[in-house]
């Protein structure tokens, strides 16, 4: 994060959405070969790792890693694959397990020193990930329902009178198909990217006032950005896991919308 910005006439500048951008990683390199991009896989590696350490060698008393993730399994499990996914739960843990950790790790580098980045604080992250699930629960739909009975359930809902159907359908499609993934990407980058811009913002107020341009009257503006950095901080972490939390109920939810349908 660079969290201030030094004007010709020496006066604050608040950090803005160029605080997300990022340069390769060295000359010469692709434009993709970013900081985020190697965050994102070593978020990943870490993950695998956590996964294999826990949950390759069970021991019927848990310890250490293996607690921890049969704790995170039990939550995924009990909040968010069942409500949606019924007797099919345990069958979609590994990819809801597996999705739920990856992005709460993502949101927590956010605040972790010399990182400082919530890798879903840039777009094309949750687009991946929303795009994978939808395509999942769009064949899936197909699947368990039949092409025409997939469309028909989705835009065409029982009950209503036939002229209803005429704005009902184009709605329910575009709601199903187009707007529900955007949407479902968006809210979780939406967040992890207005959190770390505040964040920047109250650590900029504070590193400008005390240590850069320090003054008498600027104290207290530097000493509440120091004290308002912190408490954000807490209550970045807390929206960060329930981004997670809330990203992987609704593929849940859209999963389990698709197996089964009438409920």
């Amino acid at each position: 994060m660079t969290p201030l910005t030094l004007l010709a006439d020496d006066k604050f500048e608040a950090p803005g959405p160029s605080i997300f951008d990022f340069p390769p990683l060295y000359e010469g390199a692709p434009t993709w070969l970013t900081k985020p991009v190697v965050f994102a896989v070593v978020g990943a590696l870490l993950v695998c790792a956590f996964a294999w350490s826990a949950f390759a060698k069970p021991q019927l008393v848990p310890r250490g890693m293996q607690n921890i993730g049969e704790k995170g399994y039990e939550f995924v499990r009990d909040q968010v694959a069942r409500p949606f996914l019924g007797k099919d739960a345990e069958r979609w843990m590994p990819l809801l397990l597996s999705l739920f950790f990856l992005i709460l790790l993502w949101n927590f580098f956010g605040v972790v020193p010399l990182i400082q980045i919530p890798i879903a604080s840039h777009i094309a992250f949750p687009a991946v990930f929303a795009i994978t699930i939808y395509a999942i629960k769009v064949y899936l739909g197909i699947k368990h329902q039949g092409l025409g009975g997939y469309f028909k359930n989705m835009m065409f809902p029982p009950g209503l009178p036939k002229p209803i159907y005429v704005l009902l359908a184009p709605i329910e499609f575009m709601s199903n198909l187009i707007i529900a993934p955007f949407t479902h990407a968006v809210r979780l980058f939406a967040n992890m990217f207005a959190g770390h811009l505040i964040l920047a913002f109250f650590s900029a107020v504070g590193f400008w006032f005390l240590f850069e341009k320090p003054t008498p009257l600027g104290a207290g503006l530097g000493v509440l950005g120091v004290v308002m950095t912190i408490a954000m901080t807490g209550f970045e972490m807390f929206i960060q896991f329930l981004q997670a939390f809330l990203f992987t109920l609704l593929a849940a939810m859209y999963i389990g919308g698709s197996l089964h349908p009438d409920h």
